[in-house]
């Protein structure tokens, strides 16, 4: 999310999606608030330092370790203080292994973690310790919660294919066998104890992977799904496994957004030289967010019953770079578009 301010952004949050509430990350406050830092501060017996060019494994801890893990406990604190007396879902998101292990770097060295097996191991397993640890101070704070676990690996593709640059980005990082990437995906998982989700906003989304992982859930960005991804999308659902969909893209919030409604009052900026009631035609409004989904459900041909059952509308990615306003909006755009999917997927029955 936006901003800098835990306890306004949770109000936020608890305002426009209070059936499912998170714990927002807010990474424009600097260093240890982003999604490596934040995840990286939860590490056990691994210590992590800032440098020039991102996150890097220490010898020991220091202040920036210290920083991360401060505001870390100031965004539970506001959580704590909003969420008071709350029964229901609750989601908290990390980075997962593959991808601290796809960004930290290794100790003395500009080599990331990735190429050394050994050390991957060891991250993953001290993120599964973190991880389990977190969970539990969440739970505590808000005991009434039903907790969900997201993790965040926007660099799992790379990892399975090999795409991870070398320091001079002249050769790549090997590729990962599929069963290692499942096996310490699998770890963290685990160790959550919790309902669980694995989010990649990047292309090939790995949904074999990550369901062989033992997530019961996938969250993609629906925009990005290619031809080759309805037959795996299809199976995944058809196991069970809960969707989180990414239907709105950021590039349908306009800076000067407005409140959205089912004629869409957020949209795009009209290009130079488009009258006003062409702009009104061509923006895109939460019912045609909803509508993007039920024809994903026609495309892949399987009964509209488990649409409702199963889906849950986000937006694409985070929400960091876009205005405080906009981000509410992004929020009430994605409710509305989810009170009028069960209408819609009702006329497919």
């Amino acid at each position: 999310m936006p901003g800098g301010n835990p306890l306004e952004t949770a109000r936020m949050v608890f305002d426009e999606v209070p059936d499912l509430p998170f714990l927002a990350e807010l990474p424009n406050r600097g260093p240890g608030a982003d999604m490596v830092g934040r995840a990286a501060a939860l590490l056990v017996d691994i210590a992590v330092e800032v440098t020039p060019r991102g996150w890097r494994i220490a010898d020991r801890p220091g202040r920036d370790m210290r920083r991360a893990r401060t505001m870390l406990s100031s965004d539970l604190d506001a959580m704590e203080e909003v969420l008071d007396g709350y029964q229901g879902p609750l989601k908290i998101q990390l980075a997962g292994p593959w991808t601290l292990a796809a960004t930290i770097e290794q100790p003395h060295s500009l080599k990331v973690a990735l190429a050394d097996p050994g050390l991957v191991n060891d991250i993953a397993s001290s993120l599964a310790e973190g991880a389990k640890a977190h969970v539990a101070e969440v739970a505590k704070r808000v005991p009434g919660a039903t907790l969900l676990v997201q993790l965040d690996e926007p660099s799992l593709p790379a990892v399975a294919h090999g795409g991870i640059p070398s320091p001079s980005g002249l050769t790549r990082v090997r590729e990962v066998d599929e069963e290692v990437l499942r096996a310490k995906l699998r770890e963290v998982l685990d160790a959550t104890r919790a309902y669980t989700i694995v989010h990649c906003c990047a292309p090939g989304y790995p949904f074999g992977i990550i369901t062989g992982a033992g997530a019961d859930a996938v969250s993609f960005d629906l925009s990005l799904l290619g031809h080759r991804d309805y037959d795996t999308l299809a199976e995944t659902v058809e196991g069970g496994s809960g969707l989180l969909i990414g239907a709105l893209s950021l590039n349908g919030l306009a800076r000067d957004s407005a409140r959205p409604s089912a004629r869409g009052d957020v949209g795009e900026r009209r290009p130079a030289g488009q009258r006003e009631d062409d702009q009104e035609r061509t923006r895109p409004t939460p019912e045609g967010t909803a509508n993007a989904i039920r024809e994903v459900w026609q495309r892949i041909g399987l009964p509209p019953a488990s649409c409702a059952e199963q889906v849950v509308i986000t937006p694409a990615c985070g929400l960091a770079g876009v205005s405080p306003d906009q981000a509410r909006d992004a929020l009430r755009w994605c409710r509305e578009a989810a009170r009028i999917l069960p209408e819609l997927m009702a006329e497919l029955a």
